[in-house]
């Protein structure tokens, strides 16, 4: 038996695994994956563990890019939306937007012109309502292939959608997640902050939280260890036996009560896993 058996280690892609704030705001090109993190995680398996990564990513935006990283569980996408087993090739667990909610979606766009809107259904491609140069570099940054639309038509949007996400100023999705609370809306639908300027929309119960609870019981672990560096991510480090962030995570997740370990650069996955060695 190793000295990890029974613990799963699920870590945030962007900026918590992979540091993708610079190639994701300026279109410059990503850096290559930590070495430290790598050597790493392969430890953390031969011991015994398992690892996967939990990133708010819709699945096809993120499939190419998980051949880089070692894994041997489940992998959890778009925000908490689903679990994807890369191996089998086949969703274990989905929680998609109900079939109403294009309709939602299209009355938030029309009330705030100035605001972008991504539709995520379960397909290889990416619909955008009035994208901006963010849309393009998000686009190139995850591989993701989008088409523009010039509105939202809830009666032929792609079903079933995975998740939305609006982009825009702050102060306005601010007022879109107060008119869709004070509305009721969360009845139906997750509303999480995945940046200062970007709103996501998943259903009910689709967060990272969740799925890292549900992960955890269907591998059997015991022990749910959580990395991640934004506001998407609290829900899964307080669903935690041990929390984790990097330095370069947001105030608030700083403030959460994760421990926090060394810049995403620096290898933060790294640092987690010899700081359990060094427990065991």
């Amino acid at each position: 038996m190793g000295i990890f058996d029974g613990m799963l280690l699920l870590s945030d892609y962007d900026n918590t695994l992979l540091y993708t704030e610079e190639a994701l705001r300026d279109g410059t090109p990503r850096p290559p994956m930590n070495q430290r993190n790598l050597a790493a995680i392969r430890r953390w398996m031969a011991e015994g563990g398992r690892f996967a990564v939990a990133t708010g990513r819709a699945l096809e935006a993120f499939r190419h890019h998980a051949r880089e990283v070692p894994m041997n569980a489940p992998i959890v996408v778009d925000n908490g939306g689903a679990i994807y087993d890369l191996e089998r090739g086949e969703y274990v667990v989905k929680n998609f937007l109900p079939d109403f909610a294009p309709t939602h979606i299209a009355a938030v766009a029309e009330r705030f012109p100035r605001v972008a809107v991504e539709l995520y259904p379960d397909a290889n491609f990416v619909q955008v309502l009035r994208p901006t140069a963010w849309n393009a570099r998000h686009a190139k940054l995850t591989g993701a292939r989008y088409e523009e639309i010039p509105r939202i038509d809830p009666e032929n949007t792609p079903r079933p959608l995975v998740k939305a996400l609006f982009v825009g100023p702050g102060e306005e999705l601010d007022q879109i997640r107060g008119e869709m609370v004070a509305a009721g809306l969360t009845e139906y639908y997750e509303l999480i902050f995945s940046s200062g300027e970007l709103l996501e929309l998943t259903a009910k119960g689709a967060n990272k939280g969740e799925m890292a609870k549900k992960l955890k019981e269907l591998l059997g672990c015991r022990t749910l260890i959580c990395a991640g560096d934004h506001m998407n991510d609290l829900p899964m480090l307080e669903a935690a036996d041990y929390a984790f962030c990097p330095a370069n995570a947001v105030p608030e997740v700083l403030a959460s009560g994760a421990t926090v370990v060394c810049h995403c650069l620096e290898g933060a996955i790294g640092e987690i896993v010899e700081r359990m060695e060094k427990e065991r």
